[in-house]
């Protein structure tokens, strides 16, 4: 009698001791917000699959998908840069339609202007400027007898794109809002942002003659005995 209780005993404790190590602790972290679940051992997959999602916020899960769902188009409109610039003029037109319709939010605009400007010389600009950096691999050839060396922009074009449409439409949205229709002159804004385009330009044009590069590439050149053959 006293063998069979200290071995039902002795089956008891490695049930419990089964049961604990059965236990699991799930993890789900988002946006920063850590979430920590321990579930049972009679807990199912599903089950613990529900408890979890019912864990989590529906703003943060509805951040979540935007997020995935923003990604993948933003993906598909990589090889596409056509129709991504139809839209962001499609943008800057309406842009320029609300305050031609306001009549104010002069400021912003000028805001605006002096942003894609600053974005502009940086799509123009050489990833690393002989001017500033040591001749190195990734340097722009300033002789004829120098090694043929690709153009590589400073911003990339999709990244020329993406910032240059979020500008937009983040100054569309300000224009919502009275209190930023600070009254102003506009054509003194106007004629400082035409000067500072023009000297801009000026000397951006000036250094590319300078090291002698073209930021633009208007097509594959093909040579005379590819056309022969």
């Amino acid at each position: 009698g006293k063998s069979e209780t200290e071995e039902t005993e002795k089956n008891g404790k490695e049930k419990k001791k089964e049961g604990e190590t059965e236990q699991k602790v799930i993890c789900f972290s988002s946006h920063d917000i850590l979430f920590i679940e321990t579930l049972a051992p009679t807990d199912s997959a599903p089950m613990a699959e529900a408890r979890v999602e019912s864990a989590v916020p529906p703003f943060v899960k509805w951040c979540s998908d935007f997020s995935r769902v923003f990604q993948y188009y933003l993906d598909r409109s990589v090889p596409q840069p056509t129709l991504r610039w139809v839209g962001t003029l499609a943008a800057v037109l309406l842009f320029a339609l609300r305050i031609y319709y306001v009549q104010g939010f002069y400021v912003v605009s000028y805001g605006l202007g002096i942003y894609v400007l600053n974005l502009l010389i940086q799509f123009l600009s050489p990833k690393i400027d002989p001017e500033l950096e040591s001749l190195d691999g990734a340097s722009l050839p300033t002789k004829t007898s120098d090694e043929f060396r690709p153009f590589i922009r400073r911003l990339p074009e999709f990244k020329f794109w993406y910032t240059f449409t979020k500008a937009v439409l983040v100054a569309s949205f300000l224009t919502l809002f009275p209190v930023l229709d600070v009254p102003v002159f506009w054509p003194i804004l106007v004629l400082y942002w035409i000067v500072l385009f023009v000297l801009t330009m000026r000397k951006q044009v000036m250094h590319m003659i300078k090291y002698k590069y073209v930021p633009f590439d208007f097509g594959k050149k093909v040579s005379v005995s590819g056309l022969s053959a």
